[in-house]
């Protein structure tokens, strides 16, 4: 090549390498256009402009979505959706530690980003899931976007550590979501890249990958979860939040979804002028984009009225005067795919439905596909019963409000978060009400038997009709100062809970 074509390509590889941004300045860009965003409003970056928020009408009507933990954590397939964490902490409490050196070596010469390469997902059908999805009776669908090991299932220009450059080399989260809206479902999206801040903070106490500084786009920061003798944990830097917020915002703008969810680490002090200022930006867009938009939050991250509180496998013991969710999962150890799960029951989760629909809230309902991107079986079932009971019960579901009181009956339901286990089965007696217009709907949880008796409902109530759904027989009932008392036909119209509909 002669001195000239050399000068020439230099000039060239200048100018290209001149017009590529740094990290430093695509997070200073983003930091712009989020404060242009909110400077446009309605809404601003404080908590009495937040308080303004609606609950999209959409949101509170679907009742039911799917929730989707599928990350390089399902690779290993071992212990639950920490492993990333729980395999460089040496104390001695966890499995997945020795698990780990016993099957893969030392995390010096076998990290995670080792797995990243085995995750080809090469079975993964979006078109198939979002037909399962909606053959369950679900109305929108949430994959997890970011999980707390820093791996982007999307396309982003802020890390190359994502499914569309590693591992699958595809934007998972991208192709999922249009596939969802073309089945008419609403897609959402979970960040958890909060926690990201200390979550591998144990591979800085050994010899281990994480100390590599090549790997820092992907382990970093890495810091102590709580230095010694403090009360709090340890907060994050303003370096950190705003990777944060731009990450978050980025999946914002790239794939519009209609509910983003986050998880419970936002709730440190730290976090508050990031949130409000997230929140305000994202409003701001589905004022833009002419879409109802909702946030996930969990225990006091978020005042009431400015977003969706999120219980995580739990539920309320009563009425909430405010639209809220429960998040819980198909699998009662993992979030994500793991060998060994144990499931939940198909009648279990319609009564977690029915019940917590009646005290104002949606079920979030999580599957853990494998690496290769097929759904389990077992969970595939699951979802087709729920769906097959929708199909007929539905009415009772969607687009319902609660009644003025939840429900009646003898089992007690435990309130707040990772109390499913603990929770009592339901009986003929225990009842819940939805209402849709002039119509009541009396939801039992369990079959009566061949009386249902309906206490809430008096003599001074006026009944023009009374319909058993899935069932085309012809109900008496009789109205005493004791309740409702409804015959009901001997065979069942199902197998789970059973809906009058009360006109």
């Amino acid at each position: 090549m002669n001195r000239l074509a050399i000068l020439v390509l230099s000039s060239a590889l200048f100018s290209a390498a001149g017009q590529a941004q740094t990290y430093e300045q695509k997070i200073d860009a983003a930091m712009k256009r989020v404060d242009a965003v909110i400077a446009k409003g309605p809404y601003q970056a404080n908590w009495a402009s937040l308080e303004k928020f609606q609950v999209p009408t959409w949101y509170a009507d679907a009742k039911f979505g799917i929730f989707i933990h599928w990350g390089v954590y399902s690779v290993p397939g071992f212990g639950n959706e920490w492993y990333p964490r729980e395999m460089y902490l040496q104390d001695g409490k966890s499995k997945i530690f020795q698990q780990h050196v016993q099957k893969y070596g030392p995390q010096s010469k076998f990290g995670y980003k080792d797995f990243i390469p085995m995750f080809k997902a090469e079975k993964y059908d979006p078109q198939a899931w979002a037909t399962l999805f909606k053959k369950s009776g679900a109305r929108f669908v949430m994959p997890v976007a970011e999980h707390h090991d820093g791996f982007q299932m999307y396309a982003s220009d802020l890390s190359d550590w994502n499914a569309a450059k590693m591992g699958p080399k595809r934007d998972v989260v991208g192709d999922l979501a249009k596939e969802v809206r073309k089945q008419g479902m609403h897609f959402t999206a979970s960040s958890h890249r909060a926690e990201h801040w200390w979550f591998f903070d144990g591979g800085m106490k050994f010899d281990s990958d994480v100390k590599d500084p090549k790997n820092l786009g992907l382990y970093g920061p890495a810091q102590p979860k709580r230095l010694p003798g403090a009360k709090q944990d340890n907060q994050p830097s303003e370096a950190h939040m705003k990777d944060w917020l731009a990450r978050t915002t980025e999946l914002v703008d790239k794939y519009q979804p209609e509910v983003i969810w986050f998880d419970w680490w936002i709730e440190e002090p730290a976090w508050q002028p990031y949130l409000q200022k997230f929140a305000a930006f994202y409003y701001n867009r589905g004022v833009e984009w002419k879409k109802g938009v909702a946030i996930n939050y969990k225990n006091k991250s978020f005042p009431d009225k400015a977003a969706v509180l999120d219980i995580e496998r739990g539920k309320l013991d009563a009425t909430r005067p405010y639209v809220w969710q429960t998040d819980t999962s198909i699998g009662l150890k993992s979030w994500g795919y793991i060998d060994g799960e144990e499931f939940r029951t198909p009648d279990s989760l319609v009564d977690d439905i029915v019940d917590i629909v009646s005290k104002n809230g949606l079920l979030l309902l999580n599957i853990g596909p494998r690496p290769d991107g097929t759904i389990p079986d077992e969970a595939k079932n699951i979802l087709l019963s729920i769906g097959k009971w929708l199909d007929v019960n539905g009415e009772a579901i969607y687009g319902t409000r609660p009644y003025k009181v939840f429900g009646e009956g003898p089992t007690q339901v435990l309130t707040g978060g990772f109390t499913d286990r603990k929770q009592k089965p339901f009986t003929g007696e225990d009842i819940r009400f939805t209402t849709k217009g002039n119509t009541l709907y009396a939801i039992a949880l369990a079959w009566p038997g061949k009386t249902m008796t309906v206490k809430s409902i008096g003599a001074d109530r006026k009944i023009a009709s009374i319909s058993l759904l899935g069932s085309t027989a012809k109900l008496k009932w009789t109205q005493t100062p004791q309740g409702l008392k409804v015959d009901l036909p001997d065979q069942k119209p199902g197998d789970f809970a059973f809906a009058l509909k009360i006109q």
